[in-house]
């Protein structure tokens, strides 16, 4: 399953707001150097969507705001 996310990175406060069913946007604390505003991302989903962070992985948009995120999983996040 892919999900888009919009990344606000050196935000005030660590928030995961869900925009529709496969749509994202998050904020976080961390600074987008040597990869730690997408480690904080996937902490982040991981803890809203109750999912394990190895369960996440980034497709497109590592080096980007936009993000296109798979998660492997068999579960149905949107029902």
């Amino acid at each position: 399953m892919k999900i888009f996310v919009q990344v606000k990175p050196n935000s005030s406060k660590n928030i995961v707001e869900q925009i529709d069913a496969t749509h994202y946007t998050v904020s976080t604390t961390a600074p987008p150097v040597q990869g730690k505003a997408n480690a904080a991302v996937i902490e982040l989903l991981a803890g809203r969507l109750h999912l394990a962070k190895s369960l996440f992985s980034i497709k497109r948009g590592a080096n980007a705001k936009q993000k296109t995120i798979e998660v492997q999983t068999n579960r149905n996040l949107f029902a």
